[in-house]
């Protein structure tokens, strides 16, 4: 059973293991540099900035997490999104996304956006099942990204209204 909670400075050990381990396992670490500053300041990127960064303890271990970071008054982007290979497949991702998204709603962002690399495919997939649509490509360090983004909110006649 997981359970989720906001990160707190104990966690940051944790953290920067679950991070560099899962994508290490994805194949898709770029070794220790300014492309993960955030990591080792979370206070300040996510939570003192209208975002979030949430933990998923099971069995008193950190083996999910996933943050919100306000990109401007009206976009956030999901980052982060990490679970430890043994622990998925167990819709875990989805619980955290899930959390993120109805944070990102109740600040009041209208539209999410991310990134995430070719060769995350589950991740991939997670994103696409749920509403994000692709809309562009970049390469990071030379590792080939997807570049998503979901609408929250609508404007139709100058009326928001909620996209579900």
């Amino acid at each position: 059973m997981l359970t989720l909670r906001r990160y707190t400075c104990a966690d940051q050990e944790a953290v920067e293991h679950l991070h560099v381990f899962a994508i290490q396992q994805a194949g898709a670490y770029l070794g220790r540099g300014p492309w993960d500053d955030d990591i080792y300041a979370i206070e300040e990127v996510y939570l003192k900035n209208q975002g979030a960064f949430l933990i998923g303890e099971c069995d008193g271990l950190v083996v999910a997490m996933g943050a919100l970071k306000r990109t401007s008054p009206e976009r956030a982007e999901i980052k982060r999104m990490r679970v430890h290979p043994e622990y998925q497949g167990r819709g875990y991702g989805q619980l955290i996304l899930d959390e993120l998204e109805a944070h990102a709603r109740a600040l009041g962002y209208q539209t999410l956006h991310l990134d995430t690399s070719i060769l995350q495919l589950p991740a991939q997939r997670l994103y696409e099942k749920n509403g994000f649509r692709e809309v562009g490509r970049d390469t990071y360090q030379q590792l080939e990204v997807i570049l998503y983004e979901k609408q929250l909110v609508e404007i139709i006649d100058n009326r928001e209204r909620k996209v579900s």
